[in-house]
């Protein structure tokens, strides 16, 4: 194998294959990006048994081949001359990288080692615009949960039909829906690793452009350009998001969004390396009370609110509440309550279609 390539571009596309290289294997070659060179390009595909991503370049090839080089070490390199033209090839010492007047080499595998990829397009797909399906990730991943307890739980619920597209992510501590128009086949209910939701969301812009999501058995796959994603989906039953969301409230208060904002990110200052990041919030008459204490210092300040229902004194983690503040987008929020152990929600006051929820925490008080 040999080819020639602007290094611009193939650490581009070594850096974002690289994505799903494993980090930690008993099969070293799921730590590889496997090159093949053929016709008028380079494929470049990574595996980690989970998520696999593809993304093809153009390149000047003098011979045909294909192998397998670490990605984390071939793009960390391939970073370093990306100002230069590169020629890349295979001999007798592995991979052999060359640029000016110098020349490197990187140990490989066979590419026979790599695991064979079952691509299967199947019938099933739902359709939506790019921004709106990069807007609707970031508004609810967030909320996955990063360890291995209920495995599903690192996964965000998807589900398609009646022309909406509807997502569901919770840890067990906090959960994130949210909704866009959608096309599809039909009714699609599936559950998909976050990583991989955030890796597609990174191919994606903020355009008008049309995306086709496809669903066959438990794989998902997406391409954007000269990029494809496939990923295995979590099987398993998610949690029923409708029994946790309380559809009625004792208490509701309406307040600025940069205003609370500002009060809380101030206050998780004084608390940084707490392991609940408490703080506490006292409602009554026409604002919100916001304190929280360190050994460091303490932080009390009251947020203008136009309160309806009961007064109300409740703890909650702050840093959980400044990541659904940063996914409502509009200037007035809602928050409500119903008692100081119950979980309470926060929307925008107007578009309803993004909601978050926050189990609060106990306090001895």
């Amino acid at each position: 194998m040999k080819f020639v390539c602007e290094g611009l571009v193939l650490s581009d596309a070594a850096i974002t294959v690289s994505k799903a290289c494993a980090a930690r294997t008993t099969m070293p070659v799921l730590e590889c990006i496997r090159m093949t060179a053929e016709n008028d390009g380079v494929t470049l595909v990574a595996y980690d048994g989970e998520l696999s991503i593809c993304k093809k370049v153009k390149a000047d090839v003098l011979e045909e081949g294909e192998i397998c080089v670490n990605g984390r070490f071939f793009s960390d390199f391939i970073v370093k001359v990306s100002d230069m033209t590169v020629s890349v090839g295979t001999c007798e010492k592995g991979l052999e990288i060359s640029y000016g007047d110098s020349r490197s080499f990187l140990q490989t595998l066979p590419a026979s080692d790599f695991p064979k990829l079952k691509s299967e397009d199947g019938s099933d797909y739902f359709q939506v615009k790019q921004s709106a399906f990069k807007e609707l990730i970031g508004r609810t991943v967030f909320c996955c949960a990063t360890d291995e307890s209920r495995p599903i739980l690192k996964g965000c619920l998807l589900e398609a039909g009646e022309g909406k597209l509807r997502a569901t992510a919770l840890d067990g501590y906090r959960m994130a829906t949210a909704e866009c128009e959608a096309e599809g086949s039909g009714s699609l209910k599936l559950v998909c690793p976050a990583r991989t939701l955030t890796e597609i969301s990174r191919m994606l812009d903020d355009g008008e452009e049309s995306l086709r999501v496809g669903v066959s058995k438990n794989m998902l796959s997406v391409t954007v350009d000269d990029t494809a994603v496939e990923s295995r989906l979590y099987t398993g039953e998610f949690v029923n998001a409708e029994k946790i969301y309380p559809h009625e409230f004792a208490t509701a208060v309406k307040v600025s969004k940069a205003e609370l904002s500002e009060s809380v990110e101030r206050a998780i200052v004084l608390i940084r390396g707490d392991k609940n990041n408490l703080v506490l919030f006292e409602i009554k008459g026409d604002g919100i009370l916001i304190t929280a204490n360190s050994e460091i210092g303490n932080v009390s300040e009251t947020v203008k609110a136009e309160l309806t229902g009961r007064e109300l004194k409740i703890a909650m983690n702050g840093k959980y509440l400044l990541d659904a503040l940063k996914v409502l987008d509009e200037e007035t929020i809602v928050l409500s309550f119903n008692t100081p152990v119950s979980p309470f929600t926060l929307e925008n006051e107007n578009d309803k279609g993004n909601s978050c929820l926050i189990l609060p925490v106990r306090t001895s008080a």
